[in-house]
Parts: structure tokens; C-alpha cells; sequence
């Protein structure tokens, strides 16, 4: 189709590549809104649900680790609950970039705006 035109043929390519990438991204930044993972901590006794993006969406705190003197643990537990599901989160959210980046034959190692 664009024989004769030396590189500009290679760029209606790259065009088309850099709209599916767009349109690929976009649907992904909806999905991971939807996608949940589930930090823990303390042996499942605090559970935080986050969205890949990071949003903290639930708690559930099991009621045995509430006492006076070790307010600071369950404070500490809560804690370390929402940070393992934002790590989770992330992981998905890179696991999904990876897929996409596979699908377009891109570089497994490409930052792409994210």
C-alpha cells in the first residue's frame, strides 16, 4: 500500500500501533478501577480491599484485637493491611501493563505512561 513512499509507510504503521496502544491503555485504566485485591496482616485478623489503583475500599477488622493496651498493634495491623493490598494492587496493575505490552509486541521492560 505505501510501496515507493521509503519510511513513511513504516510511519502509518507506527500511527496505528500508537492509536491501538492508546485505546489499549484506556481500557485498562477502567479495568484495574474495577479490580480488587485483598491485603492482610496479623494472620487475616485485619483484611483492607483495595482497587489495583490503589483505592482502599474495605476494612474488615476481626473484633478480637480491640483491648486498650494494644491499641498501637491493632493500629499497626490496620496499617500493614491497606499497605499489602496497594502492593497488591500495584503488582496487578504492572502484571496487566506487562500483558498489554506483550499483545502490542513491545519491549517487556517499556515505562509506559501509567
Amino acid at each position: 500500500m505505501f510501496k515507493g513512499l521509503g519510511n513513511l509507510g513504516d510511519m502509518a504503521g507506527m500511527m496505528k500501533k500508537a492509536k491501538e496502544m492508546q485505546a489499549k491503555m484506556a481500557e485498562m485504566q477502567e479495568a484495574l478501577e474495577t479490580m480488587t485485591v485483598t491485603g492482610e496482616s496479623g494472620a487475616g485478623l485485619v483484611k483492607a480491599t483495595a482497587t489495583a489503583k490503589g483505592e482502599l475500599t474495605a476494612l474488615d477488622i476481626d473484633p478480637s484485637i480491640f483491648s486498650a493496651e494494644d491499641k498501637e498493634v491493632a493500629e499497626d495491623l490496620i496499617v500493614a493491611a491497606v499497605k499489602d493490598a496497594q502492593v497488591k494492587g500495584a503488582e496487578l496493575g504492572q502484571e496487566q501493563m506487562r500483558k498489554i505490552t506483550e499483545e502490542l509486541g513491545l519491549p517487556a521492560d517499556m515505562k509506559l505512561p501509567f
